[in-house]
């Protein structure tokens, strides 16, 4: 059984965390707790960290949508934000700035996927199955597949 780790070491791995990547509180949390630190250690110093601008939700959400927006739509990017603590305040505001471009993303993605247009009924049906389970709205995937060279007609 492993010792419980020394409270010093608290910031020194919450550091190492963060300058690898960007966390969410959440995320540093259960990580933290995971090796063996006490919630009521970690809240103060997650406090220090967020009043130093060294931990942000906000700035977490931005950089996630950044990294994984290409291949995803805002409703499965939303879920995955909140699947990682994300309040929804910020999960909105941070996926509702991507929206604008959501359309030309399901089109790239769909046109890597697929090229062409469904053949019948049952090649569009899992052409959209595909989409959704890229988290792109109905609307979204109906305007990118309803194309024939991938190009929806914006009526």
């Amino acid at each position: 059984m492993k010792p419980a780790p020394e409270a010093a070491d608290l910031r020194e791995r919450a550091l190492r965390l963060l300058a690898r990547r960007e966390h969410s509180r959440a995320e540093l949390v259960r990580k933290l707790e995971r090796a063996g630190f006490a919630r009521h250690d970690i809240a103060p110093l997650l406090d220090e960290f967020e009043a130093k601008n060294w931990l942000s939700d906000r700035r977490f959400a931005e950089s996630y949508v950044a990294d994984h927006r290409a291949r995803a739509g805002s409703v499965k990017l939303a879920y995955d934000l909140r699947q990682r603590g994300v309040p929804d305040s910020i999960i909105e505001a941070v996926v509702s700035d991507n929206r604008d471009s959501e359309l030309d993303r399901a089109r790239e993605v769909w046109q890597k996927k697929f090229c062409t247009a469904p053949a019948d009924a049952a090649e569009k049906a899992r052409q959209i199955r595909f989409m959704q389970s890229r988290g792109f709205t109905p609307e979204v995937i109906r305007r990118a597949i309803g194309g024939g060279d991938g190009r929806a007609r914006d009526n």
